[in-house]
């Protein structure tokens, strides 16, 4: 039986191009939304979390970079607050 999915993050700075790239590749195998350039989000159990994180780990490798991996429970989801601007360029 799987545990309470919470909402959860990823963010990451890595230079290598084709490491970010597999890095984008797994957040994307786990189900996550490319939300903004290095960053990716959705829900996971503790589970999901914990082997994603494992696999991110693995993808990095030895290669320069941070990976930060960051679950947010239901209230803060509620809290949140976002700006979204789309500027037309007709």
């Amino acid at each position: 039986m799987r545990g309470q999915e919470l909402l959860t993050f990823v963010v990451y700075d890595i230079a290598d191009d084709k490491i970010r790239l597999k890095i984008a590749s797994v957040c994307k195998d786990y189900g996550l939304d490319h939300i903004q350039y290095s960053v990716f989000s959705g829900p996971l159990d503790s589970t999901r979390r914990n082997e994603m994180f494992a696999r991110l780990d693995h993808t990095l490798g030895n290669k320069e970079g941070k990976i930060l991996m960051l679950q947010v429970c239901e209230k803060d989801v509620a809290a949140r607050r976002e700006i979204v601007r789309i500027v037309n360029l007709e």
